[in-house]
């Protein structure tokens, strides 16, 4: 089992940048898979970044494609979201999520989150 807490988020205008942590522990998250989802108010849940358990491996989701990178640092027990070119629409709260095995971007193939961290947009 693993315990994954996010922090990073805020308030930034469009066209800024923030960095989104998730820090792992219980079990070491080089076991897992780790996924970025968001969700914004009124709306499903969210596919947006996954990360392999050895970093090799990354897919995006096309809204973020080319402004927002994932990256771990597993001796940390650390995954991150890289976010430039920030637009209002990615408002939401965002998520990390570990799963074992490969990686996928359904959120129910998920079994651990995070409490989530708002990141807010302004035009």
């Amino acid at each position: 089992q693993v315990q994954l807490v996010e922090s990073g988020g805020g308030l930034v205008q469009a066209g800024g940048s923030l960095r989104l942590s998730c820090a792992a522990s219980g079990r070491t998250c080089s076991s897992y898979a780790m996924g970025w989802f968001r969700q914004a108010p009124g709306k499903e849940r969210e596919f947006v970044a996954v990360i392999s358990r050895s970093g090799s491996s990354t897919n995006y989701a096309d809204s973020v494609k080319g402004r927002f990178t994932t990256s771990r640092d597993n001796a940390k027990n650390t995954v991150y979201l890289q976010m430039n070119s920030l637009k209002p629409e990615d408002t939401a709260v965002y998520y990390c999520a570990a799963r074992p095995g490969v990686i996928l971007r359904g959120s129910y193939e998920y079994d651990y989150w995070g409490q989530g961290t708002q990141v807010t947009v302004s035009s």
